[in-house]
């Protein structure tokens, strides 16, 4: 979540209304799609065969920028059937401070798609910078495997395996 609103807030100018409103906007419109994909009779058929609901995760909800509330990726994203990876810090300031209340998820939904319109306009293409985070993502932890495979190779010959 914060890595989306840190690369979008990267593609706008200091101070832009829009900045840190991007992955919050984007995830009520993940939850609306999933919404769509896992309700009516094609799903109830599906379900009716032992299909199971693949639940939306939210991940990276520690705000990295300070000018942000520290709950904003908890209190914006409660929904039904999601789950939210949460730091200690997160969960910490969640205990002390935090307002999740129900279905959050579902505010602004409308909002959410004008936001990405707004984005556009100020020349921010949303699955440009989802695209460019899961290019990324898919980097980085594909170097972290191959880091591990080498660790284990190396400690393998150590072993005399």
């Amino acid at each position: 979540m914060s890595r989306v609103d840190t690369e979008t807030d990267r593609r706008l100018p200091e101070g832009h209304p829009l900045r840190g409103r991007a992955a919050v906007a984007n995830a009520r419109l993940a939850y609306r799609l999933f919404q769509e994909r896992f309700t009516g009779p094609r799903w109830d058929r599906l379900a009716g065969a032992g299909a199971r609901v693949q639940r939306p995760l939210w991940a990276s909800t520690s705000t990295k920028n300070p000018a942000y509330s520290d709950t904003l990726y908890v209190d914006e994203l409660v929904g039904r059937d999601t789950v939210n990876t949460l730091a200690q810090p997160s969960v910490d300031a969640l205990r002390d401070h935090g307002d999740p209340r129900p279905d959050t998820i579902l505010e602004g939904v409308e909002e959410a798609e004008a936001l990405v319109g707004e984005l556009a306009a100020a020349g921010v293409d949303i699955d440009d910078v989802t695209a460019t985070l899961e290019r990324d993502g898919v980097a980085a932890f594909a170097a972290s495997y191959h880091d591990g495979l080498e660790t284990l190779a190396k400690r393998a010959a150590e072993l005399g395996g």
